[in-house]
């Protein structure tokens, strides 16, 4: 099959032998055809009509494609005009050139085509658009928001690794040494934001990737997405621009991209008899024993609190946030994720801290449960705070116990929302958590002791300074996960099933935040969703949990959105992973390119030789 730009070449050799009529014409144009072409690949080695040179120092210049075509001014119609034979000729030698030229024009104005596209917004594309470089490819960093590095350079300071530095390597590691080297020690775990992303933007110039911000996909149907068959060839954005590849990896914390494609996917929760896995599904918080949970009544209600707005009314109706569920019990599916918040960095500062205001919407009933909570004996500061390193007494703020930072329920339809939607969503729990950090710090319903820390906190105004001190993402913990040949499952952190082609290490507990709180039997709030259980040693993640299932999308990759359960999932989100992964992801699109199959037959053996070269870890 000839590519659109032969066909379109064939086209014009035609009309150009049309409009010679005798051989020794039609000899005379093809020598200035070939004259033509000759002076336009001069200029394209030269770099004058380069579309590799284009791309790598303009890339904010990437548009559709717009072909340019110079056409003879045509005589008027009334007007008949005889031209002799020995006229003609050098009319149409002309014309044919002109037409050709255009053609090569026209190909140096289309967007180029990169070995490898990386859409995305985490720290797992900034690893894998660096690795695709290292490897050799042509690269194009195509970023929805205006920052490098995701959570990592977003407020989650605190990197949830438990210690286990030894379970990654190759590009996480190397950011993980910058982090420490920034603070001039050997190990860091927790780090304020601005250094994550001063390293994140270092390593990516060092690396010398093309990055462009602000580009989100284009998701109407049919439209933002251009398959040959089962695969990607381009897709849009909102800004009209468009990518042409041959790999794409989608490194987005939602999996839009891959949604886009056709690829497989799921949102929620396994019912426990899917995987057998006895985390799965629904997990009241009255179970006794919590064979799910390990750490006692963290995360949990302790004391019996109202769920309607007029104390024992039901028909005043239920506080904000609080769900009525008849027949809730433990095991079944269902499309609820678990809670989102936005990760803030604190400080008591006193030059550094800007003071938490009451946020304009804020309303009293929608801490009613927190003051409640209180009201009936929970005295526990309901947030993990984890200290930053620095000089400026910053912390990573986080949701803990049963009425925290985290804002169950209102997030459920935010991975398949459109980024109107999301946008409101987001603003939802950014409201909610400047209330609730102000309402700990003022409302005299809040014990005294828990009032006078929260209220030595503030916003620290050297952090996302062009945003107010405000994290510029929410944290997404979990959106789609694709449905995949391997699906990662309770069992693989367990132990009891090892994949056999491993493309980095998990190691983290199996972890899930409140999912919703619920009216019980009894008439009292309680938690639904949380989970936690360490495995017992880290364990493999499958290269076919980062790739759609065969007979998909054949040149798409994600490391982040993997095929993997609720339960798994919990163990496999966090930013080291999603780095390892990322890298991962990278290399393996590069032996698909090498071996022009599919994602789906990527040879392992070779994979894994390429991922040991690159100081990946893939065992224990």
């Amino acid at each position: 099959m000839n590519p659109p730009g032969s066909l379109r070449l064939i086209a014009l050799r035609s009309a150009c032998f049309a409009l010679a009529p005798a051989d020794s014409a039609r000899r005379s144009a093809n020598s200035m055809a070939l004259t033509t072409l000759a002076h336009s690949d001069e200029k394209r080695k030269s770099g004058r009509l380069d579309p590799e040179a284009s791309a790598a120092n303009s890339p904010g210049t990437l548009g559709i494609a717009t072909t340019v075509m110079f056409r003879p001014p045509a005589a008027p119609s009334t007007l008949k005009i005889h031209v002799p034979l020995r006229h003609r000729m050098p009319r149409a030698i002309a014309i044919c050139a002109v037409l050709l030229l255009g053609l090569r024009l026209s190909a140096v104005d289309a967007p180029p085509i990169y070995d490898v596209v990386v859409y995305g917004d985490s720290s797992a594309a900034v690893t894998a658009a660096i690795a695709a470089k290292r490897d050799g490819r042509s690269v194009i960093f195509v970023n929805p928001t205006g920052f490098l590095g995701g959570m990592s350079a977003s407020g989650l300071g605190a990197s949830d690794f438990l210690g286990r530095r030894h379970t990654f390597g190759g590009i996480a590691s190397e950011f993980y040494d910058a982090i420490a080297a920034a603070y001039s020690e050997k190990y860091i775990r927790s780090f304020e934001p601005h250094v994550g992303r001063r390293v994140f933007d270092k390593m990516i110039a060092d690396a010398g990737v093309a990055v462009v911000f602000h580009e989100q996909l284009d998701r109407t149907p049919g439209k933002g997405v251009v398959m040959d068959g089962k695969r990607i060839t381009a897709f849009s954005t909102l800004s009209g621009k468009t990518y042409r590849g041959r790999m794409f990896i989608d490194a987005t914390y939602v999996g839009d991209l891959l949604a886009a494609a056709g690829v497989s996917y799921r949102v929620g929760r396994e019912a426990e008899s899917q995987y057998g896995e006895d985390m799965a599904g629904v997990r009241r918080g009255d179970t006794k024993p919590r064979v799910h949970y390990t750490q006692r009544d963290k995360d949990h209600f302790i004391k019996n609190v109202d769920p309607y707005v007029a104390p024992g009314q039901p028909a005043s109706g239920l506080l904000p946030y609080v769900f009525r569920i008849e027949g809730l019990a433990n095991g079944q599916g269902d499309r609820k994720i678990q809670a989102y918040n936005y990760r803030v960095c604190l400080t008591t500062d006193p030059v550094l801290r800007i003071p938490i205001g009451k946020p304009a919407g804020y309303r009293e009933i929608d801490h009613e449960l927190l003051l409640r909570n209180f009201e009936a004996g929970d005295d526990r500061l309901p947030a993990l705070i984890e200290p930053l390193a620095g000089q400026g007494s910053k912390v990573d703020w986080n949701n803990m116990h049963a009425v925290g930072s985290d804002l169950p329920g209102a997030n459920w339809d935010y991975p398949e929302a459109t980024y109107e939607r999301r946008r409101a969503i987001e603003q939802e729990h950014e409201v909610y958590i400047r209330g609730f950090l102000w309402t700990l710090a003022h409302s005299p319903r809040v014990p005294a002791a828990i009032r006078a820390k929260v209220g030595a906190y503030g916003l620290a105004k050297d952090e996302f300074a062009d945003n107010g001190g405000w994290p510029w993402m929410i944290y997404i913990r979990e959106a789609r996960r694709m449905v995949t040949d391997y699906v990662m499952t309770q069992h693989d952190c367990e132990g009891k099933r090892t994949a056999p082609d491993a493309v980095g290490l998990g190691s983290f507990g199996m972890d899930s935040h409140m999912v919703q709180h619920f009216v019980s039997e009894q008439g009292y709030v309680l938690g639904d969703g949380v989970i936690w259980r360490v495995p017992p040693q880290p364990y493999g993640i499958s290269y076919r949990s980062i790739v759609p299932r065969r007979g998909e999308c054949e040149n798409l990759l994600s490391p982040v959105c993997v095929g993997a359960t609720h339960v798994a999932h919990g163990s496999i989100r966090m930013e080291p992973v999603f780095m390892a992964l990322g890298q991962s992801a990278a290399l393996a699109a590069g032996v698909a390119l090498d071996r022009n199959t599919g994602v789906q037959d990527v040879a392992y053996p070779l994979l894994r030789e390429r991922l040991l070269a690159a100081k990946q870890v893939l065992q224990p």
